[in-house]
């Protein structure tokens, strides 16, 4: 092909090593604002340092003007006053809180943090912070042969991302998921990064598509933006868990979810009529499989318009709903951003009428494909819109629907960008920006509005939202799902680490499309998806049109009994569950956790991808791949309980465990308590009685346990259940006391205690009642819990 003048363009010169990054530079001067804001000026740029609290400080850098603190969609939380000292020495400046002491040395000017400990947490060398001509920022620093990297939110490939890439850029994609896809729906610039049991997290608050490469340089990483400032916070740990603490209180903690969100739900693209919907719940019943929640894909809707129903496929969609509660069944419809240009469909002209679509600079709305055809799309960048779009939500709450989908919010486009036009300007409440700043922000806001529009409609009940996109503190909003997975044996492998490292990233409340959503599922794979799904926070089978049905009697008797086993142990152990959705409500610990997050000192658990944990004291160690039936099992220090057999294994230390397809590996820590409850149809049906099983060792142990009206925001105002249960052993007596903490709701609950006892003989003594005692045949104790 011959060239044309295009050869000559000025910009189709190759770019001279060296010149794309500008450092910022030898620090020239400094001062200090009113509320300790440390600003220096630097040869190219400007930084502005400030602490939020004595564990995290923020740190900016422009290398236009001075560092404005302006306000995030992401961050909630306000500085507090912090003890600083600041010294300045020949060489460099320190800036230190009673934590977290920050060198910032002068020549060229570069940072180094270190905690309380005297450890280094990062640190910069040969290059710090800089920025490129085409206004991209980028920031570098030292990394340690032992640096091992965890969160970035919902990526492919392994648990460690040290070696990886990672882009930040939400994103539909039906298909290929599969390790070389690093942008998918969701962008949470957060990492935290583990070194022999410490970390730090960094936190990199840049809303344009953003960069992180662990994969280049062997000793340096880096974390970069097409656009804006070096913004990032750096949180000091110093174990894993301080940090996810530290992120979650910059960024929000998840709502505690209605107990019937944490329930078993089916979905499938589509049900696509009222009568099919009402033959899929009556096989629910008919065959006693549980079932919280039934979602209405877009089908439902009158040609794709949201908030309409089809009035032939839903001729009364408020009967429906009406007589699925009686059920205790929810629906939850699927609701998307886009609006279809109808001059006669009301929320297009409403829409119009009060200026809530997206527009370019010059006042022209911008229109894309997506399901309706040509539609426009709302601009959540503005609070108007936002309270707009969270009124409209009474069309649902009105019919009795308490839980939304939000889909194809990335935004998502039929197009070849596969998105909105990134010169589209977003009002952003006065602060015109363009999409490709707020783009990672759009399906964050579209949430936003959709949970504080259904929170008020529905009058003290807690909503539910599922989401696909979003950006970090999504989870103040939305619990997130991996999106459009595929029915493929390496998908489910792939959701363990997905949903850890959302874990890790402040994202409690997730979990895949069970079964997997495109392609054909197994009876196999579906029968070891769901074992898995029955642990993971969000659990929803979902399977796409044209694909073999997946529901769990489709594959015949044999798979039907599985999933129904698996489906039904959900619910037994909801009661251990809630608990643990409590402790991330408040907390922001997640459900699901890696085995770092509990042992961040053993090697073994660096990557370990294919095991994850339920709190702190059971281990799920899922088959992953067909026609398997043993796999290896990695246990941490300790002992610890098979969960079926009773059989003790040794910790730190592999094993080769059997697993027929109707068996799924879980493993209880020896010292643990869980509470159980019993199997029921949905969690509409209230737990009877609790049973605390304890698998006791000579250290005791102590167990909290939750409880609250599982449906509405009473808790906050203290009206929930608290109770502790602790025991110890002296001698051959097993002595427990159980103890009220709060009694503002008390549910009408039997309690009763199972002594999981192994091969020791064990006399149980409760409040100094003598209850029973066991041998090595019996291996257990019953006993009433007053």
């Amino acid at each position: 092909m011959e060239d044309t003048s295009f050869a000559i363009h000025p910009g189709a010169k190759k770019k001279i090593a060296g010149t794309a990054f500008r450092d910022i530079g030898n620090l020239i001067s400094y001062s200090l604002s009113e509320n300790k804001s440390f600003i220096g000026k630097c040869e190219a740029g400007m930084i502005q340092i400030l602490f939020y609290r004595d564990d995290i400080v923020r740190i900016m850098m422009d290398h236009k003007k001075e560092p404005t603190l302006s306000s995030s969609h992401a961050v909630i939380a306000e500085p507090e006053k912090v003890d600083l000292r600041v010294h300045d020495e020949d060489s460099y400046i320190t800036i230190q809180s009673p934590l977290l002491t920050l060198f910032l040395y002068k020549n060229p000017c570069r940072i180094k943090a270190v905690d309380k400990d005297g450890r280094t947490m990062v640190s910069e060398k040969e290059k710090g912070m800089g920025h490129s001509p085409g206004g991209e920022v980028i920031c570098y620093k030292e990394m340690d042969r032992e640096d091992h990297f965890y969160g970035f939110g919902e990526k492919t490939s392994f648990l460690d991302k040290r070696g990886e890439k990672m882009t930040m850029w939400n994103s539909d994609v039906f298909a290929p998921h599969n390790p070389e896809i690093d942008a998918l729906y969701e962008s949470i610039p957060y990492f935290m990064t583990v070194n022999q049991g410490k970390a730090y997290g960094i936190f990199f608050d840049n809303t344009y598509k953003t960069t992180f490469d662990m994969k280049t340089y062997k000793e340096t990483y880096s974390f970069s933006a097409e656009g804006g400032l070096i913004n990032y916070y750096l949180m000091a740990g110093p174990e894993p868990k301080d940090v996810i603490t530290q992120y979650s209180y910059l960024t929000g903690r998840m709502p505690l979810p209605p107990k019937w969100a944490i329930g078993y739900h089916q979905s499938r693209y589509s049900y696509e009529t009222e009568e099919e919907v009402r033959e899929l719940v009556k096989n629910f019943k008919e065959k006693q499989i549980p079932l919280d929640a039934v979602y209405l894909d877009i089908h439902y809707m009158n040609g794709y318009r949201v908030f309409t129903f089809d009035e032939e496929r839903y001729p009364d969609p408020g009967k429906l709903m009406n007589d699925l509660k009686k059920e205790g069944i929810h629906v939850v419809p699927i609701v998307d951003p886009g609006v279809k240009t109808d001059p006669e469909y009301p929320s297009y002209l409403e829409g119009v009428k009060g200026d809530h679509f997206c527009k370019y600079v010059d006042g022209k709305m911008y229109n894309g494909d997506v399901w309706p055809g040509n539609s426009a799309f709302p601009d959540f960048t503005n609070e108007k819109t936002r309270k707009w779009w969270g009124d409209k939500h009474d069309f649902y709450v009105d019919k009795g629907i308490e839980g939304i989908w939000n889909d194809m919010n990335e935004p998502a486009v039929f197009n070849e960008t596969k998105t909105m036009d990134t010169e589209v300007m977003h009002g952003n409440d006065g602060d015109p920006k363009t999409h490709r700043e707020l783009h990672n922000v759009y399906g964050l806001l579209m949430g936003k509005a959709t949970y504080e529009g259904m929170k008020a409609q529905l009058k003290g009940k807690r909503p539910f939202l599922l989401t696909r996109a979003g950006y970090s503190g999504v989870q103040r909003y939305a619990a997130v799902w991996t999106g459009d997975n595929r029915s493929f044996w390496e998908h489910l492998q792939m959701a363990l680490p997905m949903c850890m490292n959302l874990g890790v990233s402040g994202v409690p409340f997730c979990g895949p499309d069970v079964g997997g959503f495109a392609h054909d599922a197994t009876g196999q794979l579906l029968a070891r998806w769901t074992q898995v799904g029955a642990f993971t926070p969000f659990f929803r089978n979902h399977s796409a049109l044209d694909t073999v049905r997946q529901e769990p009697w489709s594959f015949g008797e044999e798979i039907e009994d599985i999933v129904k086993k698996y489906i039904d142990l959900r619910y037994v152990w909801m009661p251990h569950l809630y608990t643990l959705f409590k402790e991330a409500s408040t907390t922001g610990i997640p459900v699901m956790r890696p085995l770092f997050l509990e042992y961040p000192e053993d090697k073994e658990t660096t990557n370990l991808s294919d095991e994850f944990m339920i709190g702190d004291s059971v281990i799920v160690a899922p088959i992953l791949q067909p026609d398997k039936n043993h796999r290896a099992v990695y246990l941490p220090e300790g002992s610890w309980i098979d969960y079926w057999t009773g059989e003790e294994y040794r910790g730190s230390d592999y094993h080769l465990v059997k697993a027929p397809l109707d068996r799924l590996p879980i493993f209880i820590k020896k010292g643990a308590i869980i509470a159980l409850g019993e199997k029921k149809m949905s969690t509409e049906q209230k737990e009877e009685k609790i049973t605390f099983h304890i698998y006791p060792s000579s250290n005791g142990g102590e167990y909290y346990f939750y409880e609250d009206d599982g449906s509405t925001f009473n808790y906050r105002e203290g009206k929930m259940y608290e109770g502790v249960l602790r025991y110890q052993i002296i001698g051959n007596v097993i002595d427990l006391t159980f103890e009220t903490k709060v009694n503002a709701y008390e549910p009408d609950l039997e309690k009763e205690v199972v002594i999981h006892s192994g091969d020791e003989e064990l006399t149980l003594r409760i409040n100094g009642e003598e209850k029973g005692n066991t041998d090595g045949r019996s291996r257990m104790i019953k006993a009433s819990l007053l």
